[in-house]
This record gives structure tokens, C-alpha cells and sequence, in this order.
């Protein structure tokens, strides 16, 4: 198991799996994915749950004993295991399964509290990483476009972007799933906006427009989508980077009343954003989207399930294109500790890092 003993120490310690219960099943992992969004704040001491205290019940962080603190373990919410034993009607053995249960390479479920998905036999595994959890995130964002514009009439997740502009700001995993979404929802034009070259090369790989940040894409952009008279930009925006500037320049991209979905986890506050410009002149939305809830008064058409079903169908569409350019690096669990600690300093760069016990075999 994967364990932060303190800021910037990552290790591997040895943990006694129980015994399998009735009704429970066990997995040994084959591909574990690594976020290097929210896994690296807990590398880097950044994660608000390290420095302070959640009250679940008010919704609020407030000052006392951190919620979380060092050791950490357990993080990681992209896994995917081979059944290996099962007690349970629920789950057949050898089944490929995916699950939220940290980087481990292997894990004692119980179906009436883990959550799995049964991933189907055409679909690559390796993928099957975004179908629990990421993939849902980025579905949920769609969803609160779709309600945003219909309320609780949705019918289809792709009915907040049908036909319309839209912007996707950030191109690491949840940008470039999102823009995916959007497409595959019948969007009349999608463009990925990152300053980091590399990322907008792998959203060009992807069938996305591209324009870079750094360019002023609000001026070309508002120039090139005209709705009418003084009613210039995007849609709708995601803002899928946890940047303050990135979220100042989503709102730029607006056309007036527009709506921007925010995705993005901002550790540093947002000291950038600045409310007395085009937020107040052109009277935008944000909304933040959050995987912890769908929009209100879709709980019943629009779960946790549905999402994932929504996320196959769209690894199954796109799976050659997403394999060959959204999974950059594939390492061995052994060279998770090393691998962690040189993304949290910069060392290294990835959008997907895949763990897997079988590096040959995936070609990393």
C-alpha cells in the first residue's frame, strides 16, 4: 500500500489483508491511476483537510485538528482489479472490476459498502481507471450544464452543449475527458485552452480545437463566436484547472449571462479572480460541480451508476485515441514513491500515470 508519511515522503509499507467475509470478494490490482491533481496535494501538504478541520454536518472548514493527518494512506480513486476469489453472488470470479479503495495492489471488498462497476470484456482495462470515478466527474460537469439550461427536464447528458460553444480551460485529465464529453454530446465546436504546449499537442491528438492560453483567447475567440449585437463567447465554459488565473480567464470567455461549470480544486484561495470585471459587467454564472452531488432534482435519473455508464460509453467510442495519447506514463508499483515525490517537485510531468504490476505488458 501507498503511504505519505509527510510532505514530499512517499513509501510502500506491507498491509494483512482480512480474511475474505461472507458475502465479500477479493481483488488483486492490475492498474491503478494516479491523480496528479488532488493525490499531489497530500504529497505536498497542500490539502485543506491537512491544516484544518470539516464539519460534515454544516459544511464548513473550520480551525481545530486537521481532518487528515500524516500518515496518509489509502489515496488514489482509479483502480481496477481482477476478481481472484469471491463469496458473494454479486460478482463472478475473474470478473475485471472497478473501484475507488487507494493505491494497493490488492483489496477486500464487501458489496454492500465498497462500490464496483463490472467492466465489460471489449473494454481496455487500462482505461477502465476513469470508469468508477474520474469519468463520473467529468459526466457530472455536463449534467450541471444540462440542468443549467433545462433545469430538471434533462434527458440526455450531452443537452447543456448540443449545438452550442463551448470552451474546456485546462487540458490535464478532467479537461480533456470533459472536451471528450462534450463532443461525443453534439457540440457545435469544442476548444481546450492550457498554457502548457504538450497538453494542447495531446488535445489536438484528441480531434479538439486548441488555442493557448498565454494568446489572449478571449479576444479570438469572442471575435470568431457571434450571437448577436454586444452577445459575444462561449456558451458555456469548464474551468478544469486548479489555477486562479485559469479561472480569471474562463470568465472572460463567457458571452454574457453565460454559465461557467467549475471543476477545478483551488488549494491557494483566489487571490486572482477578479469579480469586479467581466463577472459583474457581463452578470455570469459559476457553478461548481462536484462529484459528492448531482444537480438538485436529478439524484433519481442521474447516480453514481448511470455516470459510470455514461463513461464506458465513452471509453468505447474514443478507447484507441484516449490509450495512445491520455495515458503518458505506465510504472511499476515499486516506483510509485519515487514517481510521486518527482511530480509533487516538478521533477517530472504526466497527465495519466498508470500503476500497474505488469509495466512490460502495457508498454511503459
Amino acid at each position: 500500500m501507498l503511504s505519505i508519511e509527510a510532505p514530499g515522503q512517499v513509501t510502500l509499507i506491507e498491509e494483512k489483508l482480512p480474511d475474505i467475509p461472507e458475502g465479500g470478494f477479493m481483488v488483486a490490482t492490475t492498474h491503478s491511476g494516479v491523480s496528479a491533481g488532488t493525490e499531489l496535494t497530500y504529497v505536498k501538504g497542500t490539502n485543506p483537510y491537512l491544516t484544518s478541520t470539516w464539519d460534515q454536518a454544516l459544511g464548513l472548514f473550520t480551525e481545530g485538528t486537521p481532518s487528515i493527518e500524516y500518515p496518509v494512506r489509502g489515496i488514489g480513486y482509479m483502480q481496477v482489479g481482477l476478481v481472484v476469489e469471491t463469496r458473494t453472488r454479486a460478482v463472478r470470479e475473474g470478473a475485471m472490476v472497478a473501484m475507488c479503495y487507494g493505491h494497493r495492489t490488492a483489496y477486500v471488498a464487501d458489496p454492500m459498502e465498497d462500490r464496483f462497476v463490472e467492466l465489460p470484456d471489449d473494454l481496455d482495462p487500462l482505461l477502465g481507471i476513469y470508469v468508477a470515478h474520474m469519468g463520473p466527474i467529468c459526466a457530472n460537469g455536463l449534467l450541471h450544464a444540462a440542468h443549467d439550461l433545462h433545469g430538471p427536464a434533462v434527458q440526455q447528458l450531452g443537452d447543456g452543449v448540443r449545438g452550442r460553444r463551448v470552451v474546456v480551460v485546462g487540458a490535464g485529465v478532467v479537461g480533456l475527458l470533459t472536451a471528450c464529453f462534450a463532443r461525443s454530446g453534439g457540440a457545435a465546436e469544442v476548444v481546450v485552452v492550457d498554457e502548457t504546449p504538450a497538453r494542447l499537442t495531446v488535445a489536438e491528438a484528441l480531434g479538439m480545437n486548441v488555442m493557448a492560453a498565454d494568446d489572449d483567447p478571449a479576444v479570438a475567440l469572442k471575435r470568431r463566436w457571434r450571437h448577436g449585437p454586444g452577445d459575444r463567447g462561449a456558451d458555456v465554459v469548464f474551468q478544469c484547472r486548479g489555477q486562479t488565473r485559469a479561472l480569471a480567464l474562463a470568465l472572460r470567455l463567457l458571452r454574457p449571462q453565460g454559465t461557467l461549470i467549475d471543476l477545478a480544486f483551488y488549494t491557494q484561495g483566489a487571490q486572482e479572480v477578479r469579480l469586479g470585471e467581466e463577472f459583474h459587467h457581463n452578470g455570469l454564472t459559476v457553478r461548481c460541480a462536484q462529484i459528492g452531488r448531482v444537480p438538485r432534482g436529478l439524484a433519481h435519473a442521474w447516480d453514481r451508476e448511470r455516470l459510470s455508464h455514461e463513461t464506458i460509453a465513452l471509453l468505447r467510442q474514443h478507447s484507441g485515441v484516449l490509450r495512445r495519447h491520455l495515458i503518458t506514463d505506465v510504472v511499476g508499483f515499486h516506483e510509485a514513491p519515487e514517481f510521486l515525490a518527482d511530480l509533487s517537485t516538478g521533477r517530472r510531468q504526466t497527465i495519466q500515470a498508470v500503476l500497474s504490476d505488469d509495466v512490460e505488458e502495457e508498454g511503459g
